[in-house]
């Protein structure tokens, strides 16, 4: 079955870098849009990061405005792995991050992602 693995959180300083993987097994992970959400406590889970199926070698993303410039999301089809690269970290950026799969074209709805993973905790301290 389908299942996706986050790693590569942590506890970092304001102004840290950190990046995190999702291990995606199942599937070929060129054939699906990824995305990454995450949820602060208290909070809906929000739109972070989204990277398109792969169209022979090339890929569409974007990302939610408070993030833009920050992170980055990039794919790994040959090691079905997708990553977040997150750079200049401030406190507001803490909350679990889940990383999460769609069939066909990307979204940045949670409501129309058919496979999730279990989440990785991102703290960062000021």
């Amino acid at each position: 079955q389908v299942q996706l693995v986050e790693s590569g959180g942590g506890l970092v300083q304001a102004g840290d870098s950190l990046t995190l993987s999702c291990a995606v097994s199942g599937l070929t992970l060129s054939s699906v849009s990824m995305s990454w959400f995450r949820q602060a406590p208290g909070k809906e889970r929000d739109f972070v990061a989204t990277i398109s199926r792969t169209n022979r070698i090339s890929h569409i993303t974007y990302y939610a405005d408070s993030v833009e410039g920050r992170l980055t999301i990039s794919r790994d089809n040959a090691k079905n792995t997708v990553y977040l690269q997150m750079s200049s970290l401030k406190p507001e950026d803490t909350a679990v991050y889940y990383c999460a799969l769609k069939y066909g074209m990307t979204s940045d709805g949670t409501d129309e992602y058919d496979y999730w993973g279990q989440g990785t905790q991102v703290t960062v301290s000021s």
